[in-house]
């Protein structure tokens, strides 16, 4: 029912997919000219308005769903959500209702492309970038007004007319807010929209949206837009302009009631915005070269590693959060001489545009303080003399940068544990058959803050079963943990990844900051 957005404007008898077995005279009261598409849940078939001649859109449903009630429902509920409308920028209905093979649905037939080629082709300039988005955010209000939520928002779903119009289309999943959701229980629990554009409470529980969700997938179209590619679902806020940066990110908060609230009020400030560029163009984006947004995207992902190494005496599972800002966490795994590894996990106090050059920078001095401390027969070497030498290090570096670290020494050997943090995220150690986590910590400085300061370094038991769980979110240790015990049967992929969701919800503003988490359990 979603598949409206992927049709081409124009006939398209190429299709590799089933057809029907003949073309159908009529549909209704509209006469066929062509198909136009067959999707993976209707057909779409070029028709003529029997009053004004001119050419329409009948989506049919396809045979083989019309015993499905809750697709069939779902299939009729579009026609009844797009009839509701009648705004430029919203695509109109000219009828529905049943013809001797099913349902049919009539529309607008839109000459145009979607807006993701546009972001694509790179086509547009930062006014006219946004003034699209203003478009679309007009379509929203008109929406929202009438009670409705889209809930599958994205470029593809945005139409630009031969003309420069802007039509939002494909009303599939949209929801009436305040509408009692009437879907299967097995339909509740599947992903209903997009993911990239997707609010995260939209991920969360899909049939519990109201419209903030559709104001944050706008959020994602903008930056797009205005950054003139896709995003892939990873947002670089200082890659904006800089008075446009604060709109987006307040679109874009993960807190509902802290996300604008009302379409309107985004859409002064865009207006707002868009007023004060004057007769001038603040430094845009699209002035922003492909080989430096990919040169940032690499430097992240050598960075941050997505996938978790394999070792011997322990499973692995890490998770990351993609922050808006271009803050360099830094996440770093060795394996070390004597049967010994370490992680480190890092980032830079201060959050400048120059964060991720400080953390390559760093990245360099510890992958040299590993060489030297722990690969040149100093076997053992406990981490401190190590950590206070780079500390020195930093702080008479002329980048004059202070770290949050902390450092992970396991030794399964010997059943221990060492670790360290400067500034930064405490250890939880759940013992193998217990619910509570043994918070681990240290009262150090940040790394680089004194080069005279005397670390503190930490250590306890690890045994078979044990978990550890080591993070970048700095949450207070008196916290309640009790919440822990349902996600600490699931294998540490997921439970890193669960258990990160559930933190980053409750940071105060979690968008800004990307955060990680690794699930260490011991076999």
């Amino acid at each position: 029912m979603n598949d409206f957005h992927k049709q081409n404007t124009l006939p398209d008898l190429t299709s590799a997919e089933a057809k029907p077995p003949s073309l159908p005279i009529k549909i209704g009261p509209y006469k066929i000219e062509s198909l136009l598409n067959v999707g993976g849940m209707s057909y779409l078939y070029l028709g003529v308005h029997p009053g004004s001649t001119q050419p329409i859109v009948i989506k049919v449903l396809s045979p083989k769903y019309l015993k499905n009630k809750e697709i069939s429902s779902r299939f009729l509920k579009e026609a009844q959500i797009i009839g509701m409308t009648n705004h430029p920028n919203i695509v109109k209905l000219y009828g529905q209702g049943t013809w001797e093979k099913g349902l049919y649905i009539a529309m607008e037939f839109i000459r145009g492309v979607s807006l993701r080629q546009f972001i694509q082709q790179k086509s547009l300039s930062h006014r006219r970038a946004l003034e699209i988005v203003l478009q679309v955010a007009y379509a929203l209000c008109h929406l929202h007004t009438h009670g409705v939520i889209h809930r599958d928002l994205k470029p593809e779903n945005i139409l630009i007319t031969e003309s420069g119009e802007i039509k939002v289309i494909d009303f599939g999943i949209a929801q009436l807010q305040g509408e009692e959701r009437k879907e299967k229980s097995s339909t509740s629990r599947r992903m209903i929209g997009t993911p990239v554009y997707m609010s995260p409470e939209q991920k969360e529980n899909p049939l519990d949206v109201s419209y903030t969700s559709d104001i944050y997938s706008l959020g994602i179209i903008a930056y797009e837009l205005v950054l003139g590619r896709l995003s892939h679902g990873i947002i670089h806020l200082a890659l904006l302009p800089k008075s446009l940066q604060p709109i987006i990110e307040k679109a874009l908060k993960i807190d509902t009631q802290e996300r604008y609230q009302d379409i309107v009020d985004f859409i002064t400030d865009i207006s707002h915005y868009i007023k004060a560029l004057g007769g001038k163009q603040e430094a845009s984006s699209h002035d922003v070269s492909d080989e430096l947004l990919d040169l940032v995207q690499h430097t992240r992902s050598i960075l941050v590693p997505k996938k978790a190494p394999r070792w011997s005496h322990a499973e692995l599972g890490i998770a990351i959060h993609e922050g808006m800002s271009l803050r360099g966490l830094y996440l770093d795994f060795f394996k070390l001489p004597e049967n010994r590894f370490c992680i480190v996990l890092a980032e830079p106090i201060e959050s400048t545009s120059c964060s991720l050059l400080h953390s390559t920078v760093l990245r360099g001095m510890f992958r040299m303080a590993i060489e030297y401390s722990y690969r040149n027969g100093k076997k053992d070497l406990h981490p401190i003399k190590m950590l206070s030498s780079l500390s020195s290090a930093l702080a008479e570096d002329p980048m004059q940068q202070k770290f949050g670290l902390s450092f992970l020494l396991l030794n399964p050997d010997k059943d221990q544990l060492v670790f360290v943090s400067c500034a930064y995220s405490s250890l939880w150690h759940i013992p193998d058959g217990d619910n509570k986590p043994r918070i681990l910590s240290t009262p150090n400085p940040p790394l680089g803050a004194d080069p005279n300061a005397n670390l503190l370094e930490t250590a306890d038991n690890w045994n078979s079963g044990d978990t550890l769980l080591l993070h970048s979110l700095g949450l207070p240790k008196s916290e309640d943990h009790s919440w822990l015990t349902e996600y600490l049967l699931l294998s540490p992929q997921h439970q890193a990844e669960r258990i990160l969701h559930h933190l980053v919800a409750k940071t105060s503003s979690p968008p800004k900051r990307a955060s990680a988490l690794l699930s260490i359990h011991r076999l």
